[in-house]
C-alpha cells in the first residue's frame, strides 16, 4: 500500500510500528518523511551535532532493496551518539577540535547497516563522555523529553532525549559510568548496558577503554533486546571483546531472589517521593514472585567512589592527553578539570587502585552470588538545569551512585522505566547481573511489566529439558547449580498424578523426593529448565544420593530428565504429598512458625 500515510504511525515510534507499516507497503522514503517531520516538531537544537538531509539517505534507501522481514531491522531508522562512528557523518566527542571523518562504520553500526537500519545523524554528549548530567558540551543542551527544566542525562543526553521523543525507535549510546542508564531514567524510556565485551567497542572514542560498553536506548525492552541480539557479535580487532550470546529471551522464573540495598545504606539525598517510588517498585517485585534481600551496599558505593579516581581517572586522560597539551582551551572546563586531575597521579597510584577495587570485589561478589539478580533506583534523585549551574560537579557524583560500580565489578544492567512518582516525574528501577545474565534480565524485566517472552516451540540440539521439583526450582537454593551452568526457565508445569513427595532428612539445604507410585500418587508442581546438554554430567556429580536423574512423566503425557529418588530413601523422611509442592511445603512449614 504505496499511498499509506505515514504521519499516522503512531508516537512514539517502536519496531513493531515500522515493521507492521512495511509489511503492508508502507515506504521507507514516506517513513524518512515522517522522522525528519516529528524531528522538526520537537525543535530542539540540542539534540543532534550532526542531522542527515532526507535526500542525503536515497542511495541508502535503494540499497535496502525490496521489503525483506528476514532483515530485523529493515527500514529502521536510528540515531547514534557522537563519539560511535558513522562513515559519512563527522565524529566529534562533542568538542569541535576533536573533529574527524571516519571512512568507514564502528563495529556496532556496521551490524546494524547490515540488519537494514539507517543511521540518520549524530547525537550531543557530555564532552568525551565525562558526565552524567548531559550539560557538559560546548552546543546548547538538550532539552529533557519530559521536562525541559531537568537535565536530559548523560553522557549520552541527545540519543535518550530522541528516543524519549518518540522520533526514532532506538539509538545507540554509550555507557562507563552509568551514561546508558541514567539519561534513560531522566527521559523514561529502556537503557540497556550490555556485559562489558559482548558489543565490539570498534569505531569508538573511548573513555575508559576496559570499561566502555556501547549502550541501547529504546521505548521498550523487546525492542533494546532485538537490537542487541543485533550488535552483539565477537570483534576480533577490538582486543576486550568477548564471546557472549544474546540467545532468545525465555520466559522469566517464577520466583527469584533479588538483591536490594538495606535501609541503612539506600541514598536518595533527601528525595523522600524517590525513596517511596522504590518501594513501590520493590512490591511489585515481590507480587512478580521475587523474595527480597536487603544487604549493606556499602561495599557497592564504595567501588563506584573508585571510578573518579587513579587508575580510571588516569585512562580517561590517556585518551584526550595530546589535546589537553596542546590545546587546553578546547576542552570544556568541568571536563578538562575532571581529567586534569591524572597530572598529580602516578603509575603507583593507578596500581593501588586496581589492587583496592581487587579487595573490594571479594566483598562484592559474595553479595552478588547470594541473589539471582540486584535491584536499585536508576538514580536516587532528580536534578535541574538551574541546580547544574550553581554547582557542576555534586549533582553529577549523586547520579552515579547506583551506576558507577557495575562496569567495575564486570555486571550487566537494564534501566526500565516504572509507574511516575507521586510529581508526576518518571519512575525507573534498574536490574543487574553477572556479566553474560543480559537475556536473564531482559526477561524479568518482561515479566516486572506483566508482559512475557514466548515458551520456545522446541529446545536446540544441543539442550535438554530437566524437571526440577525443589531446591533447584527459581529463588531457592540450589537454582544457582543450573544457571552457572547456562540452564535457562522454560515454563511451569505438573507431573502426572502418580507421584508421592517426601521431605528427605539432611541438609540444609532441605530436599524434597520425587518417587513414582503404583497407588496413592498425586500430580506436583515441576519447574521445566533448559540446560546444555555438555553440562548434564557436571549437574550430576552435584546430585547426592538418593537422588538421581530419571524420566519423569508430565501432566500432559509428555516426559522430561528429572529429579527423581530412591524409594529406599524415603524411610525416616516426611510424606509432604498432600501439599502439592516443594513451595506450598515450605510456604506452610513457615506459616506454621
Amino acid at each position: 500500500m504505496k499511498d499509506r500515510d505515514m504521519s499516522q504511525l503512531p508516537s512514539p515510534l517502536t519496531l513493531t510500528d515500522l515493521q507492521s507499516a512495511y509489511a503492508v507497503g508502507a515506504s521507507v522514503a514516506d517513513m524518512l518523511k515522517d522522522v525528519f517531520a516529528r524531528i522538526a516538531a520537537v525543535d530542539d537544537p540540542g539534540i543532534f551535532l550532526h542531522l542527515a538531509e532526507a535526500d542525503d539517505l536515497t542511495d541508502h534507501i535503494a540499497a535496502l532493496g525490496a521489503y525483506d522481514p528476514a532483515r530485523p531491522l529493515w527500514g529502521v531508522p536510528f540515531v547514534v551518539k557522537d563519539n560511535i562512528d558513522v562513515a559519512g557523518m563527522p565524529t566529534t566527542a562533542a568538542c569541535p577540535a576533536w573533529t574527524y571523518h571516519p571512512e568507514r562504520d564502528a563495529f556496532a553500526v556496521a551490524r546494524l547497516r547490515e540488519a537494514g537500519a539507517i543511521p540518520i545523524g549524530k547525537t550531543n554528549l557530555d564532552q568525551f563522555a565525562t558526565g552524567l548530567v548531559g550539560t557538559r558540551t560546548p552546543w546548547p543542551v538538550p532539552r529533557n523529553a519530559l521536562d525541559a527544566d531537568i537535565v536530559p542525562g548523560g553522557s549520552s543526553s541527545g540519543s535518550a532525549v530522541a528516543v524519549g521523543h518518540g522520533v526514532v525507535p532506538f539509538a545507540l549510546g554509550t555507557d562507563t559510568a552509568g551514561s546508558g542508564r541514567v539519561p534513560a531514567a531522566l527521559n523514561g524510556i529502556v537503557g540497556l548496558k550490555p556485559s562489558i565485551g559482548m558489543v565490539s567497542a570498534s569505531g569508538v572514542v573511548p573513555a575508559c577503554r576496559t570499561l566502555d560498553t556501547i549502550s541501547i536506548f529504546a521505548r521498550d525492552v523487546p525492542d533494546a533486546y532485538a537490537v542487541l541480539q543485533v550488535i552483539s557479535e565477537y570483534d576480533a580487532a577490538d582486543p576486550y571483546s568477548r564471546s557472549i550470546p544474546a540467545p532468545a529471551l525465555h520466559p522469566a522464573p517464577p520466583a527469584i531472589r533479588v538483591g536490594v540495598p538495606d535501609h541503612a545504606t539506600r541514598r536518595f539525598f533527601g528525595d523522600r517521593l524517590q525513596a517511596t517510588a522504590f518501594d513501590r517498585d520493590l512490591d511489585a517485585l515481590r507480587n512478580r514472585g521475587a523474595q527480597i534481600v536487603e544487604m549493606d551496599f556499602t561495599p557497592f558505593f564504595d567501588v563506584a567512589n573508585m571510578l573518579y579516581q587513579g587508575a580510571w581517572v588516569a585512562e580517561r586522560h590517556s585518551v584526550i592527553e595530546d589535546l589537553l597539551k596542546q590545546q587546553p582551551d578546547a576542552i570544556h572546563p568541568v571536563t578538562r578539570a575532571i581529567i586534569s586531575k591524572a597530572d598529580g597521579l602516578s603509575a603507583t597510584d593507578a596500581f593501588r587502585g586496581i589492587y583496592t577495587l581487587a579487595e573490594l570485589r571479594r566483598i562484592c561478589d559474595p553479595l552478588i552470588g547470594s541473589v539471582d539478580m540486584l535491584a536499585v533506583p536508576t538514580i536516587p534523585t532528580f536534578y535541574s538545569r538551574a541546580d547544574l549551574a550553581t554547582d557542576p560537579v555534586t549533582p553529577n557524583s549523586n547520579l552515579g551512585i547506583y551506576t558507577n560500580f557495575v562496569n567495575l565489578l564486570d555486571l550487566c544492567a537494564l534501566a526500565v522505566p516504572t509507574a511516575p512518582r507521586a510529581d508526576g516525574r518518571p519512575g525507573s528501577l534498574t536490574l543487574i547481573a553477572p556479566a553474560g545474565q543480559d537475556a536473564r534480565l531482559a526477561a524479568e524485566a518482561l515479566a516486572l511489566a506483566g508482559q512475557s517472552a514466548p515458551v520456545p516451540a522446541g529446545l536446540p540440539d544441543t539442550d535438554i529439558a530437566i524437571a526440577v521439583c525443589g531446591a533447584h526450582m527459581s529463588g531457592l537454593p540450589l537454582n544457582h547449580q543450573l544457571t552457572d551452568l547456562g540452564g535457562r526457565f522454560l515454563k511451569t508445569t505438573r507431573t502426572a498424578p502418580c507421584y508421592t513427595f517426601h521431605a528427605l532428612a539432611g541438609g540444609p539445604p532441605m530436599r524434597p523426593g520425587l518417587v513414582r507410585a503404583e497407588t496413592g500418587g498425586a500430580s506436583i508442581a515441576l519447574e521445566l529448565w533448559s540446560l546444555p546438554k555438555s553440562a548434564l554430567g557436571h549437574l550430576m556429580g552435584q546430585i547426592p544420593a538418593p537422588l538421581g536423574l530419571g524420566s519423569v512423566e508430565l501432566e500432559d503425557a509428555s516426559r522430561a530428565t528429572g529429579f527423581l529418588c530412591e524409594a529406599a530413601g524415603t524411610l525416616g523422611a516426611r510424606d509432604i504429598t498432600g501439599a502439592g509442592g516443594w513451595r506450598e511445603f515450605l510456604s506452610g512449614e513457615i506459616a506454621a512458625q
